[in-house]
């Protein structure tokens, strides 16, 4: 865990869990507004998340060489979570159901 500074930990240790937070947010009050386009929105965060899941576990492990895979795998999560998250933003856009 050396790879790391603290600081560049703790942005990282609290990014992950302002991502949760944000998607557990998100839920909820799609479930209030009755929206169900928001629970979409809030699904298609979790490639992201787990993209970044990757990444730190990469870090904890020094950036192992024996872990290369964890790269790989952290661009193709967020590849796929960025597509996930345009077709939700463009189904959240165009859905006939009105955010309140």
């Amino acid at each position: 865990m050396h790879a790391l500074s603290l600081g560049t930990w703790w942005i990282h240790l609290a990014t992950l869990c302002e991502w949760t937070l944000a998607i557990v947010l998100i839920l909820r009050w799609g479930r209030i507004i009755n929206q169900r386009a928001l629970s979409w929105l809030a699904m298609s965060m979790l490639p992201n998340l787990a993209s970044a899941m990757a990444a730190i576990t990469w870090h904890i492990y020094d950036n192992s060489d024996a872990l290369k895979g964890l790269v790989v795998l952290q661009a193709g999560l967020t590849m796929l979570g960025n597509c996930c998250l345009a077709l939700a933003a463009w189904h959240l856009v165009n859905t006939e159901e009105k955010i309140s």
